[in-house]
């Protein structure tokens, strides 16, 4: 019995790692975070159609000495607060491009996309060069989106973000809430990548309030935050206006892009 504990302990683990670090998205008061690997999926996308620039590799983290703030409502566990966060990436440039104008097109790339099409307070982009290429391999390169991020373990699987499925654990209030979020504009569906269920209801540290958090996709072309704050508003209404406790949410998106 113990051997399976400590098993299931490292798969969650491992799978954790795969989705690398929990990154707040907008500000303090948002209540909403986006695993690194979506956020590096959904920049790659961005990066691709820079010219002369094939990426191998790209984090996503906070800025070393940069103060954070503390997020209005409860975190995932594990999750950075609140603060500037820094890209670093690594590319190839083509022999046939100045490389100090492909990178700084990739930097403003990169920023922009961050912070208009994710809501990520990336406030800068170290890049780093790590070869020239010919440009006919512009287009190729051994890093796809799945893989670009160099996390602690190299052997650390990806966890995928599936739909949740399991219909029987989603009946009742938490099912209902599961209903309600889903149903909001721009929810691809519900996900399980930290495991256990999708929404999450805990009590505070004050008996009399509730917390709530929920794991997501978004749709592909809807902006993440701006989904992520219809569903805080829409699970909130509905489980305060339900047992009439004070409660808050918060948001994990888990993928944003197919």
């Amino acid at each position: 019995m113990e051997e399976v504990k400590t098993e299931a302990l490292m798969q969650s683990v491992r799978g954790r790692l795969g989705l690398g670090r929990l990154l707040p998205l907008g500000g303090p008061d948002d209540g909403t975070w986006i695993t690194e690997q979506a956020a590096v999926r959904a920049l790659w996308l961005k990066a691709a159609g820079v010219p002369g620039v094939r990426l191998e590799s790209m984090r996503i983290g906070p800025v070393p000495h940069e103060p954070v703030l503390e997020s209005a409502v409860r975190p995932p566990a594990g999750a950075l607060p609140p603060g500037p966060l820094r890209i670093e990436a690594a590319f190839t440039g083509s022999v046939t491009l100045p490389v100090p104008q492909a990178a700084e097109k990739l930097r403003t790339t990169l920023l922009e996309a961050a912070d208009e099409e994710l809501g990520l307070s990336a406030v800068t982009a170290d890049l780093r060069v790590t070869d020239l290429h010919e440009d006919a391999e512009a287009d190729g390169g051994s890093q796809t989106a799945e893989n670009v991020m160099t996390l602690p373990s190299q052997n650390a699987p990806t966890r995928s973000s599936a739909p949740a499925t399991e219909t029987e654990s989603l009946r009742g209030p938490i099912g209902e809430l599961a209903d309600i979020a889903s149903a909001v504009p721009g929810v691809a569906h519900l996900t399980t990548p930290l495991g256990g269920h999708p929404v999450r209801v805990t009590q505070q540290d004050d008996p009399s309030t509730r917390h709530i958090q929920i794991q997501l996709a978004v749709v592909p072309g809807r902006h993440p935050l701006e989904v992520a704050r219809a569903v805080r508003d829409a699970v909130t209404d509905a489980a305060t206006s339900d047992v009439r406790v004070p409660t808050t949410a918060a948001v994990l998106i888990t993928e944003t892009a197919a």
